[in-house]
């Protein structure tokens, strides 16, 4: 088993669907479901797919948001069938089956499939440091959802036979480790108070800003150590700002 993976699914709306992916998640030696927001689950119908993988979906963790599943993780991919406006730091299937097996020898991972109707939606692809795409036919590029996961699960059970390296060795320090996915949320909201406060946005588009930041602060894998570090200088700058001025009330 590949313990520190998680494979998660967003707004899943055919039991079948998670049925399946429990199936493809044992035949590659996987076993952590998350499932977020799941309209139907459990059913009959997901234990009819998932034949021997009851115990998959028994042990399936269910939650109401994104954020939710991904809590704990250093590292998240997110998989896409589309460019996006933004450009995210985007693998390959095979590469992204090699990156997130090497990931996950240093901490927890998450590999997040949207849902089967839209994919992921802009604010879940903004929880993602990295985009896999699966490479197909131009003349026909959809795939169902479980067999996108029986994919990624086959590269990264080939990466972990490979013996890919991990991408570092074990940090000494606590504070060097990578920050999670929730531990940079908070970096993201202290900036966007600040940027607020400094009136930076303007006529600005204030999403598109943060979602620029979240992609650069996605490649950096800034540690807890550096994130600290930013989050003292923006509130040592925060508290610099001399607050506007009042203007005297008339009588």
């Amino acid at each position: 088993m590949l313990p520190n993976i998680r494979i998660v699914l967003v707004k899943t709306t055919h039991p079948g669907n998670i049925g399946a992916t429990a199936r493809a998640m044992k035949n590659m030696g996987l076993n952590r479901l998350y499932l977020v927001a799941p309209t139907d689950f459990p059913s009959f119908e997901a234990s009819q797919r998932a034949s021997s993988a009851g115990d998959v979906l028994e042990q399936a963790v269910v939650v109401d948001s994104l954020q939710q599943a991904l809590h704990g993780c250093a590292f998240v991919a997110g998989t896409t069938a589309r460019l996006r406006n933004v450009t995210w730091p985007q693998l390959d299937a095979r590469t992204g089956g090699e990156r997130i097996f090497a990931e996950s020898r240093q901490h927890e991972v998450a590999l997040v499939f949207g849902s089967e109707r839209t994919g992921l939606l802009n604010d879940e692809m903004e929880l993602c440091q990295y985009l896999v795409n699966i490479p197909t036919s131009e003349e026909y590029a959809s795939l169902n959802l479980a067999q996108a996961v029986q994919v990624m699960c086959y590269e990264i059970l080939m990466a972990s036979r490979a013996g890919m390296p991990a991408m570092k060795a074990e940090p000494k320090y606590e504070l060097d480790r990578l920050a999670s996915t929730e531990q940079l949320d908070g970096l993201y909201a202290h900036i966007f108070a600040a940027m607020q406060q400094f009136d930076f946005f303007g006529t600005r588009n204030h999403e598109q800003v943060m979602r620029r930041l979240r992609c650069l602060f996605g490649r950096a894998r800034v540690s807890v150590r550096e994130l600290q570090i930013l989050r003292g200088m923006i509130k040592v700058a925060q508290g610099k700002r001399a607050p506007p001025r009042q203007k005297p009330k008339i009588r």
